[in-house]
């Protein structure tokens, strides 16, 4: 995000920190140690698929298993400080700013990890564009204070002039070295990391930052968890948070949906309770292919599709008016459009009548996993299609967040190249 001026207001404050990092000779291998962002370890026997990858995976700090909240947190904190006993994990020598680079096939994604100073979004240098599910920031926020630590960086953008001056400038030269690490994962994503230690380069970095504001791509959850933790401790290390920087001037993220599994509510129910609120057309399968029919719609205005049954419904042309009584009027057009707006203001509150609760809608990054889960569990998918970046942004810039869980920013930076400890920063 472009914003002339915004220096005046501080803009972003990117510093470096000493990251804590696998030794290699300690681990099988640096792919096999790495994981997904934690909301993304969505299959059934994900978190045990990364377990046994290798007994090191960062699995076991970000989502630790136990039988209560307390129990977990404090196991990641005990195997935390038993890598670090280990050497398993270890401390850079000195502090650096971070270049993280993923490949994969055309796709090419540069940016900067570094310790970000926390800004509140009245402050209009760190724009949130989504609502956050208070359970997941507590949740989070009593691993971060009991660990002491930010175990995966958030995802953010800010737009430049494309070109390859300033902080791109910095990234692009650091590149032509040899890596701090690469590696692979199953993905077939390749993952690169430099640290750039520099005082001129850091100095070109951080006068280039402080002329713009970023969104929050993919972390909210994590953000309002820094700002949290910020508010219970002294000015210090806990003033800043863990964040990878994109300029998408250069670099451009691909924006996905993110689905819904609405675990208590047969597809039957579901289209029964539409009545004639909505047209339902059953479309044929595979999977692309009833996304490709839900991108066409969706062209048109509001669609979705339904599926758990072994089928897939298109859902589109809701009602005029059922949309005016049950979506709030005090929010510009922008947001009272989106599909997430209708979906749960019409839908799910007023249709379904489902609780936005755990128990009752799970929010789902890939598509097949959610109608897999869907069809096992005898709930609804509903097949959402993306959001534009540039509708995100504008209403981002009007301070407006969107429903919660809308969209999925990527590829996503994988959890376990870099961390940060608050003792050692």
């Amino acid at each position: 995000m472009d914003t002339t001026g915004s220096a005046a207001n501080g803009g972003l404050r990117l510093t470096p920190f000493r990251g804590l990092r696998y030794v290699p000779e300690r681990v099988g291998s640096l792919a096999a140690v790495t994981s997904p962002p934690y909301d993304v370890v969505v299959r059934p026997d994900g978190v045990h698929h990364l377990q046994s990858a290798d007994p090191y995976n960062i699995v076991r700090l970000i989502l630790p298993q136990a039988a209560t909240s307390e129990a977990r947190h404090r196991q990641a904190a005990d195997t935390l400080r038993s890598w670090l006993a280990e050497g398993v994990l270890a401390a850079d020598t000195e502090p650096a700013l971070y270049v993280y680079e993923q490949r994969k096939g055309d796709l090419l994604q540069r940016g900067l990890i570094g310790a970000l100073e926390l800004s509140t979004s009245a402050e209009g240098i760190v724009l949130p564009h989504e609502d956050v599910i208070p359970h997941v920031v507590e949740d989070r926020a009593s691993l971060m204070r009991t660990t002491a630590a930010n175990l995966d960086p958030l995802l953010l953008t800010y737009r430049g002039n494309g070109t390859a001056t300033g902080a791109t400038a910095v990234i692009e030269r650091t590149v032509l070295r040899a890596p701090l690490l690469s590696t692979t994962t199953e993905d077939g994503m390749s993952h690169r990391l430099w640290s750039v230690t520099d005082r001129a380069a850091l100095a070109e970095v951080a006068d280039d930052l402080g002329r713009h504001q970023a969104l929050i791509a993919d972390g909210h959850h994590r953000w309002a968890t820094y700002l949290r933790l910020r508010e219970e401790h002294p000015p210090g290390p806990w003033n800043y948070g863990l964040v990878l920087l994109i300029d998408t001037a250069r670099y451009p993220l691909q924006v996905r949906a993110i689905h819904r599994l609405l675990n208590h509510l047969p597809v039957a129910d579901a289209l029964r309770l539409l009545g004639d609120a909505f047209r339902v057309r059953t479309v044929e399968g595979p999977l692309p292919a009833a996304l490709d029919a839900l991108a066409t719609a969706a062209r048109d205005g509001n669609a979705f599709v339904l599926a758990g049954d072994g089928r897939f419904h298109l859902v589109d042309r809701p009602s005029p008016d059922l949309v005016a009584r049950t979506v709030p009027a005090d929010r510009p057009a922008a947001w009272r459009a989106l599909d997430a707006t209708v979906l749960h203001a019409t839908l799910i509150d007023h249709v379904w009548r489902v609780p936005d609760t755990p128990e009752g809608i799970a929010y789902i990054h890939d598509a097949q996993a959610v109608v897999e889960q869907a069809e096992r569990r005898g709930g609804t998918a509903v097949l959402m299609h993306p959001v534009r970046e540039d509708v995100v942004r504008d209403l981002a810039r009007q301070g407006v967040t969107m429903p919660r869980k809308s969209t999925s920013f990527g590829p996503k930076p994988a959890t376990g190249l870099v961390l940060r400890s608050l003792d050692v920063d």
